[in-house]
């Protein structure tokens, strides 16, 4: 089945690589246009390097080979309106607004929770929940302009369904995307436009696959890497995979963002290998 969005638009946060990325590239495959958005630089604290410039640029290219038109915007999920001039300049562009994707998202080393370092704490807040609440209120007034209904699709994780010690900050962030998703999905659906939450387990993207990751999971070793660290997070599963890959969150959004499932709202769904069971 082909053209499962096609002739419509995707707002994509976190788009310049790793799951943002595969999402845009999805989307277009099946007929959409993207505007795609990135904040392009490292944060500070994060555990992963930044994205740059060249990297959402390439993101850009790859929908583009695709006959799919795309706007870009070095834009941090922080500034709503940095993210509101984003979305106006997209739509502008491209006509209209039908699906979200709350996607940007960092990771910064933890702590348990009576020591977590304030600033640290507070900056999780800002990017993995406040990020997103920004993101689709920059965004919702689009879609309900449009009158055609469509769908909102925001990145939790695991974290959001099930607590992980050292790692409060991100859990409570996550868990805190929930509830906005559930929220929004009761205030939204009056306009036909539907929400729900994405919870991926480990995903092979530079949010994983980075050395201070490499290090935390593997100290006992001087230069561990993805193979080094693979048993540990293999152990987070029912199924015996260490982790999943971008396209496997890819192929939830594009059922979440197409008509199959326009009676589906207000849904956490997993895609975690079992993980919610251990």
């Amino acid at each position: 089945m082909a053209g499962r969005v096609e002739g419509k638009v995707a707002f994509v946060t976190g788009a310049a690589r790793g799951q943002g990325r595969s999402h845009a590239v999805k989307l277009a495959r099946e007929g959409a246009d993207i505007i795609a958005v990135d904040i392009c630089r490292h944060i500070e604290n994060a555990t992963e390097p930044g994205a740059t410039p060249d990297d959402l640029a390439e993101t850009a290219d790859l929908v583009k080979a695709l006959n799919r038109r795309v706007v870009t915007a070095e834009v941090d999920v922080r500034d709503y309106g940095a993210l509101k001039t984003a979305v106006d300049g997209g739509v502008e562009q491209l006509g209209r607004l039908d699906i979200v994707i709350a996607n940007a998202g960092i990771g910064t080393p933890g702590a348990v929770l009576e020591e977590m370092d304030e600033p640290k704490w507070e900056q999780m807040l800002d990017v993995n929940l406040t990020g997103v609440w920004k993101s689709v209120k920059a965004a919702v007034p689009h879609i309900k302009a449009g009158g055609r209904g469509g769908s909102v699709i925001l990145t939790s994780s695991v974290g959001g369904l099930k607590a992980y010690p050292h790692i409060g900050h991100y859990v409570t962030a996550k868990h805190g995307v929930v509830g906005l998703m559930r929220t929004f999905a009761v205030e939204l659906g009056q306009f036909s436009i539907r929400v729900n939450s994405l919870h991926p387990t480990h995903v092979a993207t530079p949010l994983l696959h980075n050395e201070s990751t490499f290090r935390t999971f593997r100290p006992d070793l001087e230069n561990p890497g993805a193979d080094d660290i693979a048993p540990i997070c293999r152990n987070f599963h029912v199924l015996p995979i260490p982790w999943v890959e971008a396209e496997d969150i890819s192929n939830a959004v594009l059922f979440l963002a197409s008509d199959e499932s326009r009676y589906i709202t207000g849904v956490p769904l997993p895609i975690d290998a079992g993980s919610c069971l251990k």
